[in-house]
């Protein structure tokens, strides 16, 4: 037994001299008892805080303040940041977005790491932390500390502020003495406002937001507002130089304004009336629908309309038009209508047939020949009677109809007409 006891005491000896060759790195690398679980398959994360106080290897790691994981490294980070490495139990899912703080168990408890969502995050559908992220230091803060606290008040209390307490307390007294109910509605007006306030504390987020992006703008077109702002300063002496003018014109557009609507005023009525007549003619086209178009399409189309197109063969109507521009046969068609000529008053002036005037400038054309007639004078009188013409007497007499006595003769000898005689016809 006692050889036993030797071995024992020997053994244990050499463990514990040889301790940081079993263990490596000591018992630091050993979990402590009453940990969290993390599982078979832990995941690593990387958390980057501004200050982590005295927070140190093997801390929890809590997630709704259920232990989820531990801190195994703490390093200075590039920039004199801290930089914490937590293995956290894959089971516990945290989202990709999370934030971590440092914080206290209690009063004067020890430090751990709380991993907790954002405000607005998604229950589900929302992407997890995964194995080696890092969540940044602008996603991290920590508790304020007892020790700072402490400070705080001892500032407070040591000449920091606590002699004027009994000043403010009096004053306050003072002005609240007799103003109760004014007070009291101050506070009513002010709860109301604090409550829409919350109420539309959305809008007002988005509403920073948006100005947020404005300065943005503003700041990425410094250059072009420095520019508009040095221009502005001609145009405003443009516009002070023209303000007499600018004036002017604003007073003659006032003025133009009342005399628009006095117009509008006074002629109301009447526009109103003619709109009324209107209706019935606007009401009678509508009710004409289609018909007004398609009768259109025959009026403008002369002398065909559209629908006779499909009558003729080819790109040709063969419409075939002889015209007989002949002077002389003209006047002769008009000499056969045998109508009174159309004087300046009418047809009912004392003027002979269309035929009798004609006569003479046709002469003989082969069908029965034409009487001539009288060239009458200014005054109305027959200057140089015609042969074959009697004058009518003049005098207290009735004026009698002009007769016309044709001449005889044995072998009468037909005269060209005074067209025949422009034209080269007959003996002269």
């Amino acid at each position: 037994m006692r050889r036993v006891r030797l071995a024992t005491v020997l053994t244990a000896a050499a463990v514990f001299s040889s301790g940081c060759g079993v263990l490596s790195g000591g018992l630091r690398g050993v979990d402590l008892p009453g940990g969290a679980d993390l599982g078979d398959d832990p995941y690593r994360v990387t958390v980057e805080f501004a200050d982590v106080l005295d927070l140190v290897p093997q801390s929890l790691v809590k997630v709704n303040d259920v232990p989820a994981g531990s801190v195994t490294d703490i390093a200075v980070g590039p920039d004199w940041t801290a930089m914490v490495t937590l293995l956290v139990n894959r089971d516990v899912r945290v989202p990709a977005d999370a934030l971590a703080r440092v914080r206290t168990t209690s009063l004067l408890g020890e430090k751990f790491v709380e991993l907790l969502a954002p405000a607005d995050a998604a229950a589900d559908a929302q992407p997890v932390l995964a194995d080696g992220a890092t969540i940044p230091l602008a996603r991290t803060s920590r508790a304020a500390e007892v020790e700072e606290v402490l400070g705080a008040l001892s500032l407070l209390l040591n000449g920091g502020g606590l002699a004027q307490i009994r000043t403010i307390a009096v004053e306050l007294n003072a002005a609240l003495t007799g103003n109760e109910p004014e007070i009291r509605t101050l506070l009513e007006d002010l709860d109301q406002l604090v409550g829409a306030l919350d109420d539309r504390k959305s809008e007002i987020t988005r509403a920073l937001d948006e100005i947020n992006r404005l300065s943005s703008v503003l700041a990425e077109r410094r250059d072009q507002i420095a520019v508009a702002l040095e221009d502005l300063g001609p145009g405003l002496a443009e516009l002070e130089e023209q303000r007499g003018l600018l004036v002017d014109m604003l007073q003659a557009l006032d003025r133009l304004s009342g005399v628009a609507t006095d117009v509008v005023n006074r002629s109301r009525d009447d526009v109103l009336a003619d709109l009324e007549l209107l209706r019935p003619i606007l009401r009678n086209l509508a009710e004409s629908g289609d018909a007004l178009p398609k009768s259109l399409e025959f009026f403008f189309t002369p002398p065909f309309p559209d629908s006779a197109v499909d009558a003729f063969a080819g790109d040709y109507a063969n419409l075939y038009v002889r015209a007989d521009l002949d002077l002389a046969n003209v006047l002769e068609n008009l000499s056969r209508s045998n109508q009174p000529f159309p004087g300046p008053d009418g047809p009912s002036a004392n003027l002979p047939p269309t035929s009798q005037l004609l006569g003479p400038l046709l002469g003989p054309t082969g069908v029965p020949p034409l009487p001539q007639f009288p060239l009458y004078g200014e005054d109305g009188e027959l200057p140089v009677p015609l042969p074959g013409i009697r004058p009518t007497p003049q005098g207290d007499q009735e004026t009698a109809p002009t007769t016309i006595v044709p001449t005889p003769s044995a072998t009468p000898t037909p005269e060209p007409g005074l067209l025949g005689r422009l034209f080269g016809g007959g003996d002269s």
